[in-house]
């Protein structure tokens, strides 16, 4: 099958990342767990907008922008390197700032990601998969509108909600179970 694999909040920490960023560069006491919407960082710090936010975020990561030093969530590589090796073919889709493309790439090598194809890009749509998993809920509805006939998983995280046509998945070994059972089609 062919996986369209969505990066920040499902398979890299976005929100650690910058949270512990913000905590170190403006003395805050923030907490992921305060993340309950899309934008947060308008409405828990003091930017005024996310063009602030981004702009900051540029060089937040030790001089590299906030998507470098991010660490992945648990069991997150393993889980994809497992479904690489069971033949299924990983497809990264990912929206970055210009500014975070390079950033990207080597955070992709770094942790190994078991991909050849990776998509840098605003509208996921674009790209046909089997099956995607995504946190965004505006993805996961056009995921759902412009794919009827792929299976479209959302990773459940407090800031987003389930959509009719859409799986909720909790977990990596969720996800794992769900391809396994679509591929052999004992769903």
């Amino acid at each position: 099958m062919r996986l369209g694999i969505d990066l920040d909040g499902v398979v890299a920490d976005f929100n650690q990342g910058w949270v512990s960023r913000y905590n170190r560069d403006f003395d805050a006491a923030l907490s992921t767990n305060d993340i309950v919407e899309w934008d947060a960082p308008t409405g828990l710090t003091h930017f005024g907008d996310m063009d602030q936010f981004w702009e900051w975020a540029r060089t937040c990561g030790e001089g590299k922008s906030i998507f470098r030093p991010l660490l992945p969530y648990p069991a997150a590589i393993e889980a994809l390197t497992e479904l690489d090796r069971a033949g299924h073919h990983i497809v990264i889709l990912t929206t970055k700032p210009d500014f975070a493309v390079h950033d990207t790439y080597e955070w992709l090598a770094e942790h190994r990601m078991p991909t050849t194809e990776v998509h840098i890009l605003d509208d996921k749509t674009e790209v046909d998969c089997d099956l995607y998993v995504d946190d965004a809920d505006h993805n996961l509805e056009a995921l759902v509108a412009s794919h009827p006939a792929s299976v479209v998983c959302r990773f459940v995280r407090p800031w987003n909600r389930s959509h009719p046509g859409s799986i909720d998945v909790e977990n990596w070994e969720e996800i794992g179970r769900l391809i396994a059972a679509r591929s052999t089609g004992s769903d």
